[in-house]
């Protein structure tokens, strides 16, 4: 499959020819898939919100009933929807290691900082009408023997990284076979477990394509995204990689001046001395996941796990207050509705996969995945390390101002119930 460019919105045009079915069926049926294809990125790239949305939910439903996005229970033969749920009491269900021991990232290493209420963890989460079996490092190691591995994108795509690595070494000997060093300690690592020759990897890679700027200096002003390129990083080690779990959205919601075949293309919060094309978030979020997918849908057999927008729960408060996110448990059914940023963050993950799916074929040998963690994520406020994310944050008094972390999940913590529906989908059989 040659290189994928994304489309410029600006001067994105459809082909006017019909190709006619004066030919064999097979060659057909490939010309009107090729049709359709092009009409579905003709629709994402030049239509409106309201005309995409209409034309493309029923989509989403069609495809996931089509291609199974969720997973089957193993063994039951029946489907199991597990981005519809519900989180019930389980005393002790998340208490399934120490932070520290397997050295996750300070600010999300809860008990260790002093939170001193750790009912968090006394909850899992019941999709309507079937289990969700709690992790298991066997079955999942299991699942993937002789694989690597690899979570890509931003620091919530790392939250989970670190959440599996707690839970397979908890369990299983291991061995780190590489990490940065310094501050950058967290952007890349790799650890080794022998008894099944797995990889686990995570490649810091906040737009999933090339991007420069605050991620990587809080002083630059501006982010510069090249949507047409895939993250060097990860992009180099493509080729080893058998499982990839993509998890964005966070960075690209925040603005940046995107980029084209070197040529900037337009601009979502941009500065007012740049006078760009306003392009919005959500055409750029669709071109990083395109670019990401085609890059990974080369070089051999692979599953590709598209992971769904983990709001976070700031609710209206500075990112300054010690009072953000402090509430004590789960939201129930109904309690707080989803916001539509949100809900569209997530649908931009559905509508990829899709493509994905008509590009591939019907027997190709990368496999789509959806893991939709969007739901059960927007009902944790209570799950986040908030001022917890500093040591001991009150020994000397209460302060007016104090960084909040409502956006990360403690570890152990809810985050570990992304791994215990991705182990669902790896052990799922094409």
């Amino acid at each position: 499959m040659g290189a994928y460019k994304p489309l410029d919105p600006r001067n994105q045009k459809l082909s006017s020819k019909n190709p006619g079915c004066f030919v064999s069926k097979p060659v057909c049926a490939c010309l009107v898939c090729g049709f359709l294809s092009l009409s579905l990125l003709h629709l994402l790239c030049c239509s409106p919100a309201g005309t995409q949305q209409a034309v493309l939910s029923p989509l989403r439903q069609y495809i996931n009933n089509t291609y199974s996005f969720v997973s089957s229970v193993p063994g039951e033969g029946k489907s199991c929807n597990y981005s519809e749920g519900t989180w019930v009491r389980a005393p002790g269900h998340a208490r399934r290691y120490n932070a520290t021991e397997c050295n996750v990232k300070e600010r999300q290493d809860c008990i260790r900082n002093g939170r001193p209420d750790t009912g968090y963890l006394d909850w899992r989460w019941q999709p309507a009408g079937c289990p969700l079996p709690a992790f298991d490092a066997r079955a999942f190691l299991s699942a993937v023997r002789g694989k690597h591995v690899a979570f890509i994108g931003d620091s919530m795509a790392r939250n989970q990284a670190q959440s599996l690595i707690c839970l397979l070494t908890a369990a299983y000997p291991y061995r780190l076979m590489y990490r940065d060093v310094g501050q950058h300690k967290h952007n890349f690592w790799r650890y080794a477990f022998p008894s099944h020759d797995v990889k686990v990897s995570y490649y810091w890679a906040p737009f999933l394509v090339r991007g420069k700027g605050k991620p990587e200096d809080d002083g630059i002003k501006e982010n510069h995204v090249h949507l047409d390129t895939p993250g060097d990083r990860w992009a180099a080690d493509a080729d080893t990689i058998d499982v990839a779990v993509l998890a964005a959205g966070h960075w690209l919601l925040n603005g940046a001046i995107y980029y084209n075949s070197s040529q900037v293309i337009g601009a979502h919060n941009a500065p007012p001395e740049f006078n760009y094309t306003k392009i919005g978030y959500a055409w750029p979020l669709h071109m990083a996941y395109r670019t990401a997918v085609e890059r990974l849908s080369s070089g051999r057999p692979r599953t590709v796990v598209l992971a769904t927008f983990s709001p976070s729960h700031f609710e209206g408060r500075p990112i300054d207050s010690p009072t953000a996110c402090t509430k004590m448990e789960p939201y129930k059914e109904g309690e707080r509705e989803l916001e539509w940023i949100f809900k569209e963050v997530r649908d931009v993950v559905y509508d990829e996969a899709a493509l994905a799916k008509v590009r591939a074929g019907d027997g190709g040998e990368v496999r789509i995945e959806v893991m939709d963690v969007t739901k059960l994520a927007s009902m944790r406020p209570d799950g986040h390390p908030s001022v917890y994310m500093n040591h001991n944050p009150f020994e000397h008094g209460v302060p007016a101002k104090m960084l909040s972390d409502c956006l990360h999940f403690c570890l152990p913590g809810p985050v570990d119930t992304f791994n215990e529906i991705l182990a669902q989908i790896l052990k799922r059989r094409r």
